[in-house]
């Protein structure tokens, strides 16, 4: 006896085997330009959109950013997100083309895993010139904790000199790298949303308890401080629209 099988979901037809945040925001993107979502009116939810397309709601979050940056949806904080009137979305007129690289959260997802690791390796062959230089990297963030370019680059600079530290270089090419993608316009427009003087004096406080796990040689207290640190700021970007 045969059998008809059921017909594709819109979920299942637009991200099988590809649920990435650029096939998310070029899908509800057309169906801004389509017109499905009217100028003006408030996009449904993170959640609806998550259950919509059966992705996570971290997913729609970045989609959401993409579609920011691109000019077709405006963020209100503590209202909610609108489509955009046509005279400030040039996009409307273009083939919609989302960036390229890693979202926000794979990105930190990343990051939580590697340098967890790299960081229990750290405090396990560090030499005390490397706390020197990551000392000094701490202090640096510290004394810029009002000036958010100069602490980003102490941060950045933070987190390659623990890597340094393990003494392998192909270590220290992945967490630059991984911090090269934080350059990226999509993580640029994450952090205006939720980066804040708070959270850099959050990182400093976790900073710091990586740091002292590394002075203790303390290989599974820095990986769980370093797990902690990246987690907490996943936490901060997931959170809320303000």
């Amino acid at each position: 006896m045969e059998t008809t099988a059921p017909l594709p979901t819109e979920a299942t037809t637009e991200f099988s085997g590809d649920r990435t945040y650029q096939k998310l925001a070029a899908r509800i993107g057309a169906l801004i330009t389509q017109g499905e979502f009217e100028v003006g009116a408030r996009l449904p939810s993170e959640r609806s959109l998550a259950e919509r397309f059966d992705v996570s709601r971290t997913l729609v979050r970045e989609a959401i950013i993409v579609l920011e940056i691109q000019g077709l949806v405006e963020v209100r904080g503590g209202s909610g997100i609108y489509v955009c009137a046509p005279a400030s979305t040039p996009a409307r007129s273009t083939t919609f083309k989302p960036p390229a690289g890693p979202g926000p959260f794979e990105l930190l997802r990343a990051r939580c895993l590697i340098e967890a690791e790299i960081a229990a390796t750290a405090a396990e062959h560090r030499k005390d010139a490397d706390l020197d230089r990551i000392f000094a990297a701490l202090a640096a963030m510290r004394e810029h904790m009002h000036d958010k370019a100069a602490n980003e680059a102490a941060d950045r600079l933070f987190h390659l000199r623990i890597a340094e530290a393990t003494g392998n270089s192909v270590l220290l090419q992945m967490v630059t790298a991984l911090w090269d993608h934080t350059k990226a316009p999509i993580w640029s427009q994450m952090e205006a949303h939720f980066h804040t003087p708070a959270l850099r004096l959050a990182s400093q406080d976790d900073h710091q308890r990586v740091f002292n796990a590394l002075l203790e040689r303390d290989a599974p207290g820095a990986r769980a401080a370093m797990r902690a640190h990246i987690e907490r700021v996943i936490g901060e970007f997931a959170q809320a629209w303000r």
